[in-house]
């Protein structure tokens, strides 16, 4: 009978610790948040908190203008700031958001060196970046007690920096070697990565990705270390893998690349990101977990969390967007969503009376470096409507990269659908120079269609299936984003941008 009452009670303990964090089903109960909190591709993510605000940044690649600051006060809400970088430098990617003496840094690596962009207030202006002219990958800040900054890289080797952390003072030296992954593990490589540093307590703790970025949805995970000196020696967490997919029926896969943080209530959370099953064409989509420290100083993840139920949302300030895509081009400056394809000419694109004029360039969707945004939901619809001057042609597209994308094209006549660079012509003669252009795109099946006034819609023939344009497929670590194309010579303008999620 006391076994009984004691089993009884540590049966109630166990789900009074769980529901601190999660409920069991519903994802709409109040007071709880679902994964991911960045959806689409929002890799690699960066997260400082600066008093009650937190800020996060993530890889921008070959999408500029890059490196789009994020602002939140509740960790689940999120709304832009702005772009920190405007001059092009090549692939960005893995960037560290910091602060230091009440200025902030990004570290990142691009074109075989690492960068730095500096402000002096988190809205910008932001510096153009310096050349730390060092390689490796993947920096991540750190400070010692004695007030020195430091660059961790992917190899776990660091480098002093300078005071002002704009140049590095010394060579690199050896440090953290990782946490050895069994050998029977289904991993792409062993590929340390994204070292992130903090120091609590008498430790300094690193939180690495190992298993490579993508491959098997196993391999990717997240792994910690702490050391009381930053050249080492280096323990490994008795809890390692921190995060990481075992089972092909999961949703979330290759999860890894985290940064750990405390809220202003004392609490730690974890952000990360991963991919999601059946729909890898979005990219990495960050994610939230809350974090627990053991009695002997370890952080790991609350017995009974799963990243794909209903998670608890932190006691924090609510905080409120009304960030979305729809787009009527007000203004005299680009929305923060948009970003042009390894280009960034001002000089190319006006805005004015609520329209977007484009000058047409290339002869394909793939080398009009096309103004791109990142579509949030498994099914929408996209419609734009076009001018057309000159012997441009129109496009409303899906572009992973420069030789993988498909959308309709409308030149000054007619309509014309564009499969993979195969151009297969639909209608003659209904576009006047003037027409809209829709995509809707339900589960990865793709239809395409036009309309003389934007109101009765005229489906065509063709359409097209986009499941496989991802990076296991092509490589490029992309994502399928909608693209606005002004192809061929003279100008598109664009007007009444509207994205509408299909429930």
């Amino acid at each position: 009978m006391n076994k009984f009452i004691i089993t009884i009670f540590l049966l109630q303990f166990s789900i009074c610790a769980t529901a601190q964090y999660q409920v069991a089903q519903n994802p709409k109960t109040p007071g709880f948040y679902t994964n991911p909190i960045f959806a689409g591709d929002y890799p690699d993510p960066s997260i400082l908190r600066d008093g009650d605000n937190y800020y996060m940044v993530h890889s921008s690649f070959e999408y500029y203008p890059g490196l789009l600051i994020w602002h939140s006060k509740d960790l689940i809400n999120w709304k832009p700031v702005t772009h920190a970088l405007h001059k092009k430098v090549g692939s960005v990617y893995a960037p560290d958001l910091v602060k230091y003496k009440n200025k902030f840094y990004i570290y990142f690596p691009a074109n075989g060196t690492n960068y730095v962009v500096t402000a002096d207030s988190i809205g910008g202006q932001w510096s153009d970046p310096v050349d730390l002219k060092i390689g490796n990958i993947d920096p991540g800040h750190i400070t010692d007690e004695q007030g020195k900054r430091y660059l961790f890289f992917s190899d776990g080797g660091f480098v002093p920096l300078s005071d002002d952390g704009l140049s590095t003072t010394g060579n690199q030296k050896n440090s953290y070697k990782g946490w050895p992954i069994p050998r029977n593990w289904s991993i792409e490589c062993f590929c340390l990565e994204g070292p992130k540093l903090i120091k609590k307590g008498e430790y300094y703790y690193i939180t690495v990705a190992e298993g490579g970025t993508a491959g098997p949805i196993t391999g990717h995970m997240v792994v910690s270390a702490r050391s009381k000196s930053l050249s080492g020696p280096w323990e490994n967490s008795p809890y390692n893998p921190i995060v990481r997919t075992t089972e092909k029926s999961e949703k979330w896969r290759s999860k890894g690349h985290a940064t750990i943080i405390d809220d202003v209530k004392g609490n730690w959370w974890m952000v990360f990101h991963a991919y999601e099953k059946d729909f890898y064409n979005k990219g990495r989509q960050t994610m939230l977990l809350p974090i627990e420290w053991t009695k002997d100083g370890w952080y790991k993840i609350p017995t009974g969390i799963n990243d794909s139920k209903p998670i608890r949302k932190p006691d924090l300030a609510p905080s409120k967007t009304n960030f979305n895509l729809n787009d009527n081009f007000t203004g005299h400056k680009l929305k923060s969503q948009w970003q042009f394809f390894e280009e960034l000419d001002t000089n190319r694109f006006k805005l004015t009376n609520n329209s977007l004029s484009v000058k047409a360039k290339g002869n394909t969707i793939g080398n009009s470096s096309p103004l791109l945004c990142i579509p949030e939901d498994h099914s929408y619809t996209v419609d734009v409507e076009v001018l057309i001057e000159g012997k441009a042609t129109a496009g409303l597209a899906l572009f992973y990269n420069s030789t993988a994308s498909s959308g309709i094209l409308a030149n000054n006549d007619d309509i014309v659908a564009d499969l993979r660079g195969w151009r297969a012509p639909a209608e003659k003669n209904v576009v006047n120079n003037h027409v809209f252009l829709r995509l809707k795109n339900v589960e990865n099946t793709v239809d395409l269609y036009y309309s003389k006034n934007g109101v009765k819609w005229n489906k065509i023939e063709n359409s097209f299936e986009v499941s496989g344009m991802h990076h296991n497929v092509l490589s490029g670590f992309l994502s399928l984003r909608i693209g606005l194309c002004s192809i061929g010579d003279g100008k598109v303008t664009f007007r009444n941008f509207k994205y509408t999620p299909i429930k």
